[in-house]
């Protein structure tokens, strides 16, 4: 599968998001071709500040491995990554980051930070972002559309 493929499928799971009622991001990660994690946006339903879905996808990752090192693993988000989400990227020792839309107000792989940048830190994962973002992006705009003429 191609990186578009695989960012398919997180697009797939922002929509779950979203007809949850949660921002749509998704989020896989992959291992030698295969997903071995996925994740939805859910801090609004679980409560839950640190549950984003990039997070959750390493966690679902991290239990069927049994290691939270997410070695030679590839993630893929719809949304740039914020910087909670940027640490624990890293600290997984994640080797790809894939991302769609690029995230002007919170972003941490470039737009307002570029942790993964940083050269006083030990991890450098590789990034590369604008993978099918005008879907991403239009899901995000949808989704934020729809909800200020709810309110």
């Amino acid at each position: 599968m191609s990186d578009s493929d695989f960012m398919q499928v997180a697009l797939d799971l922002a929509q779950q998001a979203a007809a949850a009622g949660e921002v749509p991001v998704g989020a896989i990660v992959v291992k030698n071709g295969e997903i071995i994690g996925r994740g939805s946006n859910a801090p609004i339903g679980t409560h839950d500040p640190t549950a984003h879905a990039e997070i959750r996808a390493m966690r679902d990752a991290a239990q069927r491995i049994g290691n939270y090192r997410l070695v030679g693993c590839t993630l893929y988000v719809t949304l740039e990554p914020c910087a909670m989400c940027s640490g624990a990227i890293q600290h997984a020792r994640i080797a790809r980051l894939i991302y769609g839309a690029s995230d002007p107000k919170t972003g941490a792989c470039g737009s307002v930070v570029n942790l993964m940048a940083e050269p006083k830190l030990n991890h450098h994962t590789e990034v590369a972002g604008g993978i099918l973002a005008q879907e991403c992006g239009a899901l995000l705009s949808n989704f934020f559309s729809a909800r200020r003429k709810k309110s």
